[in-house]
């Protein structure tokens, strides 16, 4: 793992593709392990933004319970901006450089391990249902873009507002156009590293406010030399 940024409150990190957050079987490693080894034992190592294990990318921790909870109402409230890239299959569903929000009704199948977008959200029931909607935790929403295409892939930015498991991953397959290598979500192109399979999304930036500063910092992860040797086109 990359260190981007380490003091007395918080510890950034580029997380390497293959390597869960937090919370993996007995036995096997991650970012939260690596964090209990190096500080010790005795150490408080807080979880508080996670991303999946075949994703790259920036990720937070606390190294404090006051740090970490800042932290967490920040997500909480939306107040960090999430900025991601990813390479996609098949036509981008909007004109390039063109912005778009999606918001969406989303939920969890736990049989199947993968989110399920039901649809888009109407913008008369986004205003009339909102409450209901945020306690149900079904709502979805990011901003997307194209950046640039190249045959059968396109570059992509994305911003999500809400935080929902597999969010992005989901909305992209929904819309016709699945991330490179989420064989999980119908990518015909694979995509692998040293073993492990490898989703074509990066976690390239994040926004928030040091916990106890209040300072508005940016943390940027560089972009993944696999995808720049792969899709060199793209960059």
């Amino acid at each position: 793992m990359k260190v981007l940024f380490d003091d007395s409150e918080i510890i950034v990190l580029d997380k390497p593709v293959g390597l869960a957050t937090a919370n993996s079987p007995r036995g096997e490693n991650s970012l939260y392990v690596e964090l209990v080894n190096r500080f010790g034992s005795g150490c408080f190592v807080g979880v508080v933004s996670r991303l999946d294990k075949p994703v790259s990318g920036v990720v937070v921790f606390g190294k404090n319970k006051s740090a970490t909870a800042s932290l967490a109402e920040q997500f909480r409230q939306r107040a960090v901006k999430k900025e991601y890239i990813a390479i996609v299959e098949r036509r981008f569903p909007s004109a390039l450089g063109e912005w778009a929000i999606w918001r969406d009704h989303i939920h969890w199948d736990d049989m199947a391990r993968r989110a399920v977008v039901d649809g888009p959200r109407q913008q008369s029931s986004l205003l009339r249902e909102s409450r209901q909607k945020e306690s149900d935790g079904d709502s979805a929403e990011t901003s997307a873009r194209v950046v640039k295409r190249a045959g059968e892939v396109s570059l992509v930015e994305l911003q999500p507002k809400t935080g929902r498991r597999h969010q992005l991953r989901a909305q992209l397959a929904f819309r016709g156009c699945p991330i490179v290598g989420d064989r999980m979500y119908g990518s015909r192109l694979p995509l692998s590293f040293e073993g492990d399979m490898v989703v074509a999304l990066h976690a390239q930036k994040l926004t928030l406010e040091h916990p106890k500063t209040g300072d508005k910092t940016t943390f940027e992860a560089e972009i993944p030399k696999l995808w720049m040797s792969r899709y060199a086109v793209l960059f």
